[in-house]
């Protein structure tokens, strides 16, 4: 069985701010709080992914 790969942000600290993790999987890709990692995903279509990714860097 393959593990999640969770991963954060680049920018992201250790600080302890607020950060999201994201994680691939073969059909969506999920999203997380990473201060609450047993809580809500939140599971997109790669395409609606990357269209986010467009909307938030603008």
């Amino acid at each position: 069985m393959e593990l999640i790969k969770w991963r954060k942000a680049r920018r992201s600290g250790d600080q302890g701010d607020a950060c999201v993790e994201v994680a691939r999987f073969p059909e969506a890709v999920a999203i997380r709080d990473s201060k609450n990692t047993g809580g809500p995903m939140l599971m997109l279509a790669p395409d609606t992914f990357r269209a986010l990714l467009d909307d938030i860097k603008r």
